[in-house]
């Protein structure tokens, strides 16, 4: 089945989601920060908010697949299997003992049991206690038995970080923060083994400069927006640059500098579309965003205008007027409120249709009033990890966008 996305808003036919597991019952006070959680959720009411998520992907003809079964399905692949054991083992504070005897409880599981291993995490008081040992090494010996040899892995709620489908190749993410590291481990070994994606191409990969998917914006078949600030570094914007142009995947690429603050970390967290010409953008910054645009130089070289209006580069890439701002019309104070809650971080379904948190309440009447249906979910939970319904999705499939 052909796959592939080239746009933000052409109806949307199948997306990858995970369900909030166990991962989220390892977050406590002492590790929250360190796994980029601002506070500790109710996983049970996270589960069902996340379950009426899905329903209304699905009651709008949407195909769901979870990441957590596509991750079990696939480590029955032997080279899937090595990778995700090897990665989840790259840790140089291990130790040479600690990491053997992890490996050799690893190598034993099941398939499903080593999937809930990779994503939740195991602790010395696991690993210790079903195969004890009379002498563990120095390591395990200088650790508390709650501390973790492999770390959970909470973010993966947030399946677009670590990767963005651009046309019909898909780029896997170089996440930036070490907490999110080994989450890519995972997404790579599900594009490059698991046959619902056999023979997909990867248009970019862990290890290269550093490139989220949530700074990652198809404005339009050919245009992409690539936030650059604290997660997505420069570098990594001129080497996907490079390859969406090289392989046709693109014609313009725009670099997008923001603010390098916990508030904006990516792109979209500001700045969402709603319609092939409307963007749902944070007032604050709506009018004051830059943008550099990247075409093709030749003879292998970039070409790099100077910097712009944002508004006006996107415009004048996607061929359009104007750019349409739905501008949310809040005063400061509520403006803020709402773009930490994700009020801009918005998923479009298709042209004109949107998900959204039902907790923005101001800016989803602007959306509304603008000619946006909304669809309203429930994210007091969710949001605790600092994202929104197009963070907890990744569409793998949309209907081409067409005029």
């Amino acid at each position: 089945m052909a796959l592939g996305t080239d746009s933000e808003v052409g109806r949307l036919r199948t997306v990858v989601l995970h369900r909030p597991g166990n991962e989220l019952r390892r977050l406590t006070p002492r590790n929250n920060d360190r796994l980029l959680f601002d506070g500790i959720p109710w996983v049970d009411r996270a589960q069902d908010e996340h379950d009426a998520f899905a329903a209304a992907l699905t009651d709008r003809g949407v195909e769901v697949l979870y990441l957590g079964q596509l991750l079990r399905e696939v480590l029955e692949v032997p080279e899937a299997r090595a990778e995700a054991i090897d990665a989840a083992l790259a840790r140089p504070h291990l130790g040479d003992r600690l990491a053997a005897r992890t490996r050799s409880l690893l190598d034993d599981l099941a398939a499903g049991d080593l999937a809930e291993v990779l994503m939740a995490g195991l602790r010395h008081d696991e690993l210790h206690g079903q195969r004890p040992v009379p002498h563990e090494g120095v390591v395990a010996a200088l650790s508390a038995p709650e501390d973790f040899v492999i770390d959970p892995l909470p973010n993966l709620l947030f399946t677009r970080d670590s990767a963005a489908w651009i046309g019909d190749q898909v780029a896997v993410a170089s996440l930036t923060m070490p907490a999110r590291h080994r989450e890519t481990s995972l997404t790579r070994a599900i594009y490059r083994h698991h046959p619902r994606f056999a023979g997909t191409e990867l248009a970019y990969e862990p290890g290269l400069e550093h490139i989220e998917g949530g700074d990652c914006l198809l404005l339009a078949p050919g245009v992409v927006a690539v936030g650059t600030g604290e997660r997505t570094t420069p570098a990594g914007v001129e080497r996907l640059s490079r390859r969406l142009l090289e392989r046709g995947l693109a014609h313009t690429v725009l670099a997008v500098p923001i603010a390098q603050e916990r508030a904006t970390m990516h792109l979209d967290t500001v700045c969402t579309m709603v319609d092939a010409d409307a963007v749902v953008m944070y007032p604050n910054i709506a009018h004051t965003l830059q943008a550099l645009a990247i075409t093709d130089g030749g003879d292998g070289e970039l070409d790099v205008a100077p910097a712009r209006p944002f508004l006006a580069a996107a415009a004048d890439a996607m061929g359009i007027a104007e750019l349409r701002v739905i501008d949310t019309g809040l005063d400061p104070v509520t403006a803020e409120r709402e773009q930490w809650d994700d009020g801009n971080n918005t998923l479009a379904l298709a042209p004109r249709v949107a998900v959204a948190y039902e907790r923005n309440t101001e800016t989803n009447e602007r959306l509304e009033a603008a000619g946006i249906e909304v669809v309203a979910i429930a994210g007091s939970e969710l949001g605790s990890g600092r994202g929104g319904p197009r963070c907890m999705s990744c569409p793998v499939d949309r209907d081409p966008l067409t005029a």
